[in-house]
């Protein structure tokens, strides 16, 4: 199946070296700091205190709310520490700092379920929970969240986003191309959670492999179809893969639920599958070191908790003329400082740039060229949005749709005057949230 691309967005360079490079399982560390908020929605409360012991697989971390996931220790060890770590979000977060005891001994808990098939919607959902799972394309929701939609919002299509769009990442890519079992696994219990009678796994074209090794694994399923997208970035946005594959719109304010719709990534749906066939819960993942600033990029398997410095390390360390950090993907990952922060459950992978990539260009004034609104795939303004923003009108944004962005990036790749709009957008909606909080 293929569907023709959405309005707008843009071609930014692939820079996906890494793609052709398979997964390389990295060794426990000698330690891992574990925030314990790794999600939207409520921070863990600790179960655990300095000088314990604890087991690799262990809840460490309870919810705290409804929209919560449990952290669980990643390795065998004894707490060092429960205090505020800094994050590469930019916040301290309360985390449990483990010191390996070099023998990676489980839980006796972790048990697998072979017999998945014959559970209810509500057990599975309940497995979601307990595995901690969370969004790990980058969004860091609770999944077992969005499988517990209203009654009255029945579930027609589990969609999974296999899409990629984001320059540089590829461990998705390496996920679908060698782990496809547990891909296809993972969505036939995601479907089954919320009885859904359709399931389709979206990748861009450009991943030909992907799709070819997943049409073979999928053949003797005809309930799930897999679909090729046009290359062209966002093309990952949940509201955009609906459109593309239901020809449905999410209304105004609303969620995918509301037209029948879930949509998950593939890799939150092989760490289920694992999860299923071991009872490991979410404590490792799948990332990709890369960039130029990066001496061998890879896709390694990491536990939750390593510093990214280790990651780097196992990488060959940075180049002499690296120069910016970026975690996640380039287009809407957060830049940071500093490598002593550890990889958690949303971290796509890392993104080294050099001094001459990371050379920043002064803005100029808006020529009104009208690029910004060309690209945005969702048909807003992101020139008034930036200009009213810097104004301090604030009221103004939200009239023009200053919520209904989901901060892809594109209006700022595209400025020939460097604006940083993403930026500006971004605060004046930190100002809206912060308002309705306060009533």
């Amino acid at each position: 199946m293929h569907w023709k691309p959405f309005r707008g967005g843009t071609h930014p360079n692939p820079a996906k070296r890494t793609a052709g490079l398979a997964i390389e399982v990295v060794p426990p560390p000698g330690k891992v700091i574990i925030p314990l908020q790794q999600h939207i929605g409520a921070p863990c409360k600790p179960l655990v205190k300095p000088g314990d012991e604890v087991l690799t697989g262990q809840v460490i971390g309870e919810p705290g709310g409804f929209v919560s996931a449990p952290i669980h220790a990643s390795l065998s060890g004894k707490v060092a520490a429960v205090a505020p770590m800094p994050t590469y979000t930019g916040q301290e977060v309360l985390s449990v700092v483990i010191d390996s005891d070099g023998r990676d001994q489980k839980h006796p808990d972790l048990t697998p379920h072979h017999t998945w098939e014959q559970a209810s919607s509500k057990q599975i959902v309940d497995w979601i929970k307990e595995c901690g799972l969370v969004g790990m394309g980058g969004a860091g929701f609770p999944t077992h969240v969005k499988f517990a939609p209203p009654a009255d919002k029945p579930i027609e299509a589990v969609i999974l986003n296999g899409a990629e769009c984001e320059p540089y990442l590829t461990c998705d890519h390496r996920v679908m191309q060698e782990r496809a079992d547990k891909v296809v696994l993972g969505l036939r219990a995601f479907m089954k959670a919320v009885n859904a009678p359709a399931g389709f796994i979206a990748i861009e074209d450009n991943k030909a492999d992907a799709i070819d090794r997943l049409t073979r694994v999928t053949a003797s399923l005809p309930q799930i179809k897999i679909v090729r997208l046009h290359t062209r970035y966002p093309q990952g946005e949940e509201r955009l893969i609906i459109k593309a594959i239901l020809n449905r719109e999410i209304p105004r304010g609303g969620l995918p639920a509301d037209v029948g719709a879930i949509v998950s990534n593939v890799s939150t749906a092989a760490t289920f599958a694992d999860f299923l066939l071991t009872g490991r819960p979410l404590i490792q993942r799948i990332v990709t070191i890369t960039g130029s600033g990066i001496v061998n990029p890879k896709n390694l398997e990491v536990r939750i908790g390593t510093l990214l410095e280790d990651a780097a390390r196992y990488c060959g360390g940075l180049q002499d003329n690296a120069a910016k950090l970026i975690v996640g993907g380039p287009m809407t990952g957060p830049s940071y400082y500093d490598l002593a922060v550890p990889i958690m459950k949303a971290t796509a992978g890392l993104v080294v740039l050099t001094e001459a990539e990371a050379r920043k260009l002064e803005p100029i004034a808006c020529i009104s060229c009208g690029k910004c609104v060309e690209a945005c795939p969702y048909g807003l303004l992101p020139n008034f949005l930036g200009k009213y923003s810097e104004l301090g009108r604030i009221a103004d944004a939200e009239k023009t749709g200053l919520m209904d962005c989901r901060e892809c990036g594109c209006c700022s790749y595209v400025c020939p005057s460097r604006r940083p709009l993403l930026h500006a957008i971004k605060s004046a909606k930190a100002e809206v949230a912060a308002r309705r909080r306060k009533g």
